[in-house]
């Protein structure tokens, strides 16, 4: 495993982190949870991404359980805030009070004093946006987090968020969790460009478009039972935002291009975003211990000038560079 600086910060995080959104405390049982998570571990992962809404706060508690014993220095566990955890009117958004709320559940869930990062999971328009700077400056003055960062923030909002803490003398965003992958290049034209002067880095999620840049999904077929496109617990509806033919059918066109780099499809997916040098990490999410060890592959591996520009004339309009263009999975939590 190989590790970068998350931003211009001073924190190296694994080039491979280990995401569990629509697994842990839904999707799979406990026990196989537990066996990603040590799969992980035992392939140099030491970054590990949840969130509170995630399977309604379950998937913090089963991460806590899975990393129980092993050296909380070694690790760094990031979660987040902002989409709903009950029913209440301030059970949402960036306010004070469900940020400073928040944060105490996470780290009872997780087993943890604090969290190395403590992201705001949406851009909340409800909330003054010094208060919720504010807020999470003083999660890090009570030593609860490190370091903050944002998810899925447009660039005109980070830059927001950044002027404040420049003349508040608050502690700055050094991260941004949007998704990214061959096929939704989003980040690229603005936001990129923003985080890349301003040392913020990019944690980016579902680089393997959801199992669909694997090639398992078929154009004219239906669905491998069990799998992602087939399960609602698993994302369906997320999946489907893919799955035309059209498509699907230039993802197959990428099967001899992983071939000659030597890389199985879902390492080249991964692969491909790291080769952008404001990524500072890819999250994999996992079902089954072994996708974890074949992804891992994709951590150090240097993708020739040629073989990208193949890659875009294989997808070509197939790529999303607008959330315009398309009904976007980054609305999802």
């Amino acid at each position: 495993m190989e590790f970068r600086y998350l931003g211009r910060s001073g924190l190296k995080i694994s080039e491979i982190s280990y995401g569990n959104w629509i697994t842990h405390g839904s999707q799979v049982e406990e026990d196989t949870a537990v066996a990603c998570v040590h799969a992980a571990l035992d392939e140099g992962i030491t970054t590990f991404d949840t969130a509170d809404v995630y399977a309604a706060t379950r998937a913090e508690t089963v991460l806590g359980r899975a990393l129980k014993g092993q050296r909380r220095e070694s690790l760094e566990i990031f979660t987040k805030v902002y989409w709903p955890t009950g029913k209440g009117p301030n059970d949402r958004g960036l306010s004070r009070k469900h940020i400073m709320e928040s944060i105490n559940g996470s780290l009872r869930r997780l087993g943890t004093d604090y969290v190395d990062l403590y992201q705001a999971h949406r851009f909340d328009h409800e909330t003054p946006l010094e208060e919720t700077m504010r807020a999470f400056e003083d999660v890090v003055r009570q030593g609860k987090a490190l370091y903050i960062g944002v998810s899925e923030w447009r660039a005109e909002e980070i830059s927001a968020a950044l002027k404040i803490a420049e003349e508040r003398g608050f502690d700055r965003i050094i991260s941004n969790q949007p998704q990214y992958s061959m096929l939704y290049r989003v980040i690229e034209e603005e936001v990129v460009p923003l985080c890349e002067r301003e040392g913020v880095g990019q944690i980016v999620w579902s680089p393997i478009a959801q199992g669909v840049l694997t090639g398992k999904y078929l154009p004219g077929q239906a669905p491998p039972p069990g799998s992602r496109a087939t399960d609602d617990k698993s994302g369906a509806d997320f999946v489907k935002v893919w799955m035309r033919d059209e498509i699907l059918a230039r993802v197959q066109e990428l099967q001899p291009l992983a071939k000659e780099a030597g890389l199985t499809m879902a390492q080249l997916a991964v692969a491909w975003v790291l080769q952008n040098p404001n990524v500072s990490s890819a999250i994999i999410g996992a079902s089954r211990p072994e996708q974890i060890r074949d992804n891992v592959k994709a951590a150090g591996t240097r993708l020739e000038a040629g073989l990208l520009a193949r890659v875009d004339e294989v997808l070509g309009d197939a790529v999303v560079r607008d959330p315009a263009e398309t009904r976007s999975p980054a609305t999802r939590p």
